[in-house]
């Protein structure tokens, strides 16, 4: 009988598949969690602050120069889903990045593109810093 074999072989090339996406997986998450360091000592923050759950969005509010009473939107539905979107533009812009590559790029691999690349802390993005004879130089993202 013949489906014996054909199982064996299917899954192997299951197993096959899962180990290779188990890899990945782990590159993009040593990725993610060294880039998100090297993000934050570029910024002069300290890099262990990634690896704390909400202190490491804290730290980010802190980086794009957004005031912390803004983390309150974070528990509404929907919003916050925008307000995260408009946390990680405003990051990136902190970094100099400007096209919208580099800001689409930026929403899903920002540990990645800010901290593993050349990108160099230029100051909040946000902020009252910004104004010079009261008119921005910076719009913002909201």
């Amino acid at each position: 009988m013949q489906t014996p074999l054909l199982f064996s072989l299917t899954g192997l090339i299951v197993g096959i598949i899962a180990i290779l996406f188990n890899l990945v997986f782990l590159g993009l998450f040593i990725g993610f969690i060294f880039g998100g360091w090297k993000t934050f000592e570029k910024a002069g923050k300290p890099g262990w602050a990634i690896l704390v759950p909400i202190y490491n969005i804290v730290i980010m509010h802190e980086i794009v120069g957004r005031e912390l009473v803004k983390m309150l939107f974070y528990l509404i539905p929907f919003v916050n889903i925008y307000f995260s979107i408009t946390l990680h533009i405003s990051l990136a812009k902190s970094f100099g990045k400007r096209s919208t590559g580099d800001l689409i790029l930026a929403l899903f691999f920002w540990p990645i593109t800010l901290g593993l690349s050349k990108a160099q802390y230029e100051g909040p993005s946000e902020g009252p810093s910004l104004t010079t004879n009261g008119f921005k130089t910076n719009p913002s993202t909201y």
